[in-house]
């Protein structure tokens, strides 16, 4: 799945290196749209808890079009075979409008199953393949003292937005807490304080911890793509938005 006239760029990183932010103005001054990956993005009314920031998605007074955030319901099975064929749809109509494909995500098996075109056994007994997909890919990392207190900040702010308050209601409308406590990080240490299992100060701890060690394993999974012979080109997220965009394209 190609387009000469219309290379596909990948912006990945770990959590809190800023990704949507940049893979959004890179979509505006390349008249582009952006494929989401991210794998719980993909859930509706799941906003604050995974980040989503729709209003990142502007820039310049331009809303720019984003594609695989909020397209199923809550404790749906979805998959990355699930996410790999919609990425595909995806990027056949963003191609057809001639437009620039932005992947952006720290998923790094869903970037993975669309990059690499995995090809999964089903879909051989069914002549249903999925080819490779070229890509530029840009990686956004950082001095881990610094992703340390970005991600704490973050989750701060996002506590402050209104977080338990979101899974409160996720929990109202019936949704299972044993499903919420399957999609992890936030929605299972926020559902056990709701649930009254563990105290404030234990959520907030536990669960910061526990997005520091998240973000070290995406690291290990991008560096893994990297000996499987994908080659990142890493900006530091330090660096100002401007000299972001100069490195960025440099590479492009």
């Amino acid at each position: 799945m190609t387009n000469e006239e219309c290379p596909i760029i990948t912006i990945l990183g770990p959590t809190a290196t800023g990704k949507t932010h940049i893979a959004v103005r890179l979509a505006a001054e390349l008249e582009g749209e952006i494929v989401s990956a991210d794998s719980r993005q993909v859930y509706r009314r799941m906003d604050i808890g995974t980040g989503k920031d729709i209003s990142e998605y502007q820039y310049d007074g331009q809303q720019i079009p984003y594609h695989l955030i909020d397209i199923v319901e809550p404790g749906v099975k979805y998959n990355v075979f699930h996410y790999q064929q919609a990425a595909f749809k995806a990027m056949r109509e963003i191609q057809s409008r001639g437009k620039q494909i932005v992947i952006c995500g720290g998923s790094g098996m869903y970037i993975e199953s669309v990059l690499q075109g995995y090809r999964f056994k089903f879909q051989e007994e069914h002549q249903i393949l999925s080819d490779p997909v070229p890509s530029v890919i840009i990686g956004l990392r950082g001095d881990r003292d610094l992703i340390r207190m970005r991600i704490t900040q973050r989750l701060k702010a996002r506590l402050q937005e209104g977080m338990i308050e979101e899974i409160q209601s996720l929990l109202d409308e019936g949704i299972d807490p044993q499903v919420l406590i399957r999609y992890g990080l936030e929605y299972k240490f926020v559902t056990l304080y709701l649930l009254g299992e563990i105290t404030y100060d234990e959520m907030f701890g536990r669960l910061n911890t526990a997005i520091h060690q998240f973000s070290k394993r995406q690291m290990t999974w991008f560096r893994r793509m990297e000996r499987l012979s994908f080659d990142i080109h890493w900006v530091d997220v330090a660096l100002s938005d401007d000299e972001k965009m100069a490195e960025i394209y440099k590479f492009l």
